[in-house]
């Protein structure tokens, strides 16, 4: 089978549109609230449904319906892939997918399961198929879900993700509080460490309240907070909101 390091390499001259959110909820405010305009002008007028992908939470039901809420005060129906008889088929008609939060795990093990990976992939990047996620639907866009933050409370057969980028993102990225006692290792350190596994990918920390737009080539930096973008053999680099971070698409 095709690593998702291979095929984000592959697909990256031709990325599609994404919209990949840190969190998706902001403290102070309700699910999805922070970048509902965000979302809005993503998806724009002519998407009327979006299929969404549930997975990440045991309760899909109640997962859809909070989704489906949300939605439609956007002006967007929702229907939820765990509702359709044949999933691969509901992901071949969708206008727009949407992943949403939980576990990583989870999520990147059901997706093998119903044979969704390769058709989503193919959807976004071929067809044009607006692609958002948010948190762990985030974490399955790139290249693996490596440098996620969930305990793997199930196992999938790999590691490698949808590819949709050829880079890594860290959702709900934290900076080391200097007055904590915890004496564990910082999501810096722990990032570090995964570089020091060779042919690692960048991988890109969004704090809460920020998201990445991809546009075929290019991908801006959006939302309230800096990202922190972190490179094998490099020092960390800290982006603003609006920052162009397009050279991403190209980094191989």
């Amino acid at each position: 089978m095709t690593s998702g390091r291979q095929t984000a390499e592959t697909d990256a001259m031709k990325s599609g549109r994404l919209l990949l959110v840190s969190n998706s909820t902001l403290h102070g405010s309700g699910y999805l609230d922070h970048c509902h305009e965000h979302i809005a002008r993503f998806l724009g007028r002519k998407v009327k449904r979006v299929l969404f992908v549930p997975y990440a939470l045991h309760d899909r039901d109640a997962y859809a319906e909070t989704a489906r809420k949300k939605f439609r005060t956007l002006g967007y129906e929702l229907d939820s892939v765990h509702d359709a008889a044949d999933p691969v088929d509901a992901v071949n008609k969708a206008e727009a997918i949407f992943i949403g939060g939980g576990n990583t795990f989870r999520l990147l093990k059901c997706l093998y399961d119903n044979h969704l990976l390769t058709e989503i992939r193919r959807r976004v990047l071929e067809d044009g198929v607006p692609y958002m996620g948010s948190s762990a639907g985030t974490n399955v866009a790139t290249v693996s879900i490596s440098t996620t933050n969930d305990m793997p409370i199930v196992f999938p057969p790999s590691f490698a993700a949808i590819g949709l980028v050829p880079f890594n993102i860290n959702p709900h990225f934290l900076d080391a509080d200097l007055n904590s006692r915890h004496m564990g290792e910082t999501r810096e350190q722990r990032i570090a460490q995964y570089h020091e596994e060779p042919d690692t990918p960048s991988v890109l920390g969004l704090r809460e309240g920020s998201m990445l737009l991809v546009e075929g080539q290019r991908a801006t930096l959006l939302g309230s907070t800096k990202a922190r973008l972190f490179t094998r053999g490099q020092a960390a680099v800290e982006y603003e909101p609006g920052s162009d971070l397009s050279f991403l698409l190209t980094e191989l």
